[in-house]
């Protein structure tokens, strides 16, 4: 499995992904938004687009389908509780549905709720497992609830869904917020040496050049995967004083969802 990380250099800072069987050539093209810089990418490599996946139904996800369709005649699959929302969907995918790539990926559908309430991750059973985690995990932060989404659903993906899968596990996330999100784990953990040395020696690479992390590694500096931190969850009785002080881990990432909402 190749996966290939594509940049299109917007405000919004989303990456796209091409996940590609190297034994055919065939390409999955994860959440388009600039279908012409995907097309390229994969016409450049000899690439052949045969499916688009996304992950939800946000327009930053979903805008390039029509065109990656067209060009590639590629059929369009997502959560089925959002293909009527996102339009043109060939196939509404459940939890535990298997995507195939070529003749050499399988890619387990995962039901993620909680950036919205129909949202998809994939997850590669590979040798080096990957989670192609849309807007649901970032690197070192957790997805917003703003559109139509739930703080409480989000913490049960987190502890039900995310919480099974290996520390190997690398996380291709759907945008690009590390080094703010690693601000704000600081914000909330200041002592956190790991944090600190990745937001300096990250500081001045580009979104292409900056790591793929691992879940293993996101345990280490993700404030939303150390809630029982007693710094994180000190500092949270400072903002909301109705806090106990030994909260449930589920009341910790609701809190730590609030705060960064207006961080």
């Amino acid at each position: 499995m190749h996966v290939e990380r594509i940049w299109p250099d917007t405000q919004l800072r989303n990456y796209h992904y091409l996940v590609v069987c190297t034994r055919t050539g065939e390409a999955l093209a994860i959440d388009p938004f600039d279908a012409q810089l995907m097309l390229d990418t994969a016409r450049n490599h000899g690439w052949q687009i045969t499916q688009i996946l996304n992950t939800h139904h946000h327009q930053d996800h979903v805008a390039g389908n029509a065109a990656l369709r067209e060009a590639t005649g590629a059929r369009v699959l997502a959560h089925a509780d959002a293909a009527s929302i996102i339009g043109g969907v060939d196939f509404g995918l459940a939890d535990g549905d298997v995507l195939r790539v070529g003749t050499s990926i399988e890619l387990e559908c995962l039901d993620t709720p909680g950036h919205t309430m129909s949202h998809i991750c994939l997850f590669a059973h590979a040798e080096q497992p990957a989670l192609f985690s849309g807007d649901t995990l970032f690197n070192a932060g957790a997805g917003n609830c703003h559109q139509g989404g739930d703080p409480v659903a989000l913490y049960e993906t987190f502890a039900t869904r995310l919480a099974r899968l290996p520390d190997s596990t690398r996380v291709y996330a759907g945008h690009d917020y590390l080094l703010n999100n690693l601000r704000f784990t600081l914000s909330r953990e200041p002592a956190n040496g790991v944090a600190q040395e990745l937001a300096s020696s990250l500081a001045a690479l580009a979104p292409l050049d900056l790591p793929v992390t691992t879940l293993g590694e996101e345990k280490l500096f993700n404030t939303f995967l150390r809630l029982q931190n007693p710094a994180i969850i000190a500092g949270l009785r400072q903002h909301f004083p109705d806090l106990p002080e030994h909260p449930a881990p589920r009341e910790v990432f609701v809190r730590l969802r609030a705060l960064r909402n207006k961080w």
